[in-house]
């Protein structure tokens, strides 16, 4: 289960059509992504998944100065570890897995997620 969430740089490019429209998003786009290990409600009277144990924590940053050669995007991600309470950095490694795992998209300024009306 994820949420996905957006800075007001971001959201306000998503609004003008970015990056259906071809253009890249501005500097200073965030993205943050929160994820849950899923469970089924035992209060619900239909079937519905909620969130449980909170898993991971990943970012995107769009910053061409400090991130040049992965797309223009810094990448981090942080796994939760719920019997100590401690966030850590991915032992994958992130700053170049996460552009790796983009390059899909760079059409869309390597931005997986569109935007959802809400």
């Amino acid at each position: 289960m994820k949420v996905i969430l957006g800075n007001p740089t971001i959201i306000a490019a998503y609004k003008a059509g970015i990056p259906g429209n071809g253009k890249p998003f501005p500097e200073g786009s965030k993205i943050a992504k929160v994820q849950w290990k899923p469970k089924k409600s035992t209060e619900a009277p239909f079937s519905v998944n909620v969130p449980d144990t909170l898993a991971d924590l990943f970012f995107m940053e769009k910053d061409s100065k400090r991130f040049p050669e992965t797309g223009r995007w810094g990448y981090a991600q942080f796994d939760y570890d719920p019997a100590s309470a401690i966030f850590s950095a991915d032992k994958a490694g992130t700053p170049n897995c996460g552009q790796i795992c983009h390059v899909a998209v760079k059409a869309k300024d390597y931005v997986l997620h569109p935007y959802e009306m809400r």
